[in-house]
């Protein structure tokens, strides 16, 4: 498993656990975030992401990205 900082710009990845807190969970489960689900990373730039979860795009700070691992 590696934080989703670390996946490479184009790949769709499985997400297999979310860290943080309940509300941190609960925060990047309402914006789709689920475990089993997938994630394609569109874009990094300095830790922060822009990454594709079902049919939205979604950019998360580089904190928020390194609590869900793929």
């Amino acid at each position: 498993m590696i934080p989703l900082t670390y996946a490479n710009p184009g790949e769709e990845c499985i997400i297999k656990k979310i860290g943080g807190n309940s509300d941190v969970k609960r925060h990047l489960e309402n914006l789709g975030f689920t475990v089993g689900g997938s994630v394609i990373l569109i874009s990094a730039l300095s830790g922060n992401v822009i990454v594709k979860v079902k049919e939205s795009r979604i950019a998360l700070d580089e904190e928020m990205a390194k609590k869900v691992m793929i």
